[in-house]
């Protein structure tokens, strides 16, 4: 059985969530951006197998480097673009973390008995991806509730983001969103009340 729990943490407060497949007792922690003491906690007695990030800005992967170190047999997963040739001020995992590995468009990855599916989602940032289990969607900065990531740091690019959010506008079923920071959502509800998803939706950019 699927269980997720989220967190907040850091600075500025990230979700973070905590994947877990009951029966195998294996978990994938998603977007530990600070506080590792506290998810370190929340882990104990469970197997951690991957640390994946839905993208590389410092308030998604401030733990990431502590929780590698805790459980050495979970494997960090970003994509490459937001890794290598980017500003550490701003993508700080290349200085801090290495043995990463890079994921992309239309990856899967499992975990016990359920599946990860990678979407490249860029806009927020070149690397920024959303993952998909199930009727699940950790979005990362991609997709909020009512609103969207920013688009003016390094990488960032507002046609790209409007296409992201287009196509995840576009997938059958009412998904739960579970996004990168502030409340969770569903796909029904941002179709009707999101400008933003609107907008790309309606093919305006």
């Amino acid at each position: 059985m699927m269980k997720v729990s989220m967190t907040q943490v850091g600075p500025i407060g990230t979700n973070c969530y905590i994947l877990e497949d009951e029966a195998a007792h294996q978990a994938a922690v998603i977007d530990p951006g600070g506080d590792a003491p506290r998810l370190l906690e929340a882990l104990r007695g469970l197997d951690v197998r991957y640390i994946l990030l839905t993208h590389g800005h410092y308030d998604h992967t401030g733990a990431a480097a502590e929780l590698a170190a805790a459980f050495p047999q979970a494997e960090v997963y970003i994509h490459e673009k937001d890794y290598c040739d980017v500003d550490p001020s701003l993508f700080p995992l290349r200085t801090e973390l290495s043995g990463v590995k890079f994921y992309g468009e239309g990856d899967r990855l499992t975990l016990g008995g359920l599946e990860l599916q990678v979407l490249h989602t860029p806009g927020h940032s070149e690397g920024s991806v959303t993952l998909r289990c199930g009727d699940l969607l950790f979005c990362g900065d991609t997709l909020f509730a009512g609103s969207c990531g920013r688009t003016d740091f390094p990488g960032g690019d507002t046609a790209k983001i409007l296409s992201s959010l287009r196509r995840l506008g576009e997938l059958e079923g009412d998904l739960q969103v579970l996004p990168g920071h502030m409340e969770d959502s569903t796909l029904s509800r941002e179709r009707q009340a999101n400008p933003y998803l609107r907008q790309a939706m309606s093919g305006r950019f």
